[in-house]
C-alpha cells in the first residue's frame, strides 16, 4: 500500500485536492476530519479505491477522480454535509450532527436467512 494510514492518506488528498473553504455556505471543511464518521467511512473508501485504481496505469487515477474523489470530496464539502458547522478557520463544531432516527424493524419483518453471513 502507499499510503500506511489513513491520516497519512487525508494529508496527501489534502494537498492534491486543493479546494479554496470558506467560513460561509459554498464549501465547507473540517481540520478535526477524523471526528465526523461519514467522513472516515467516505475518506476509507476514496483511499481503498485509489490503492487499487493506482495499479492501472492507463486509466486508474482518472476512474478514482472521476468516481471516488469528485464523489466523495463534493458529499463532504456541501454545506449540508457531515461538516456543517465547522469551518476551515474556526476549526471544529462543538456539537456533531446526530444519527439519522431509527426505529428497530419488528423480529418478523426480517427473514432469517437474510440476517447475516
Amino acid at each position: 500500500m502507499q499510503f500506511p494510514t489513513l491520516p497519512a492518506f487525508v494529508a496527501y488528498l489534502a494537498d492534491l485536492y486543493r479546494r479554496e473553504v470558506f467560513d460561509s455556505s459554498e464549501r465547507v471543511w473540517c481540520p478535526k476530519w477524523w471526528e465526523h464518521p461519514e467522513a472516515i467511512a467516505r475518506l476509507e473508501a476514496m483511499w481503498r479505491a485509489l490503492e487499487a485504481l493506482r495499479q492501472d496505469p492507463a486509466t486508474g487515477i482518472s476512474v478514482w477522480f472521476r468516481d471516488h474523489a469528485d464523489v466523495h470530496m463534493a458529499q463532504l464539502m456541501q454545506p449540508h454535509g457531515p461538516f456543517r458547522g465547522c469551518t476551515a478557520t474556526r476549526g471544529h463544531s462543538i456539537e456533531p450532527l446526530k444519527p439519522l432516527p431509527l426505529d428497530d424493524p419488528p423480529a418478523e419483518w426480517w427473514p432469517e436467512e437474510h440476517s447475516g453471513p
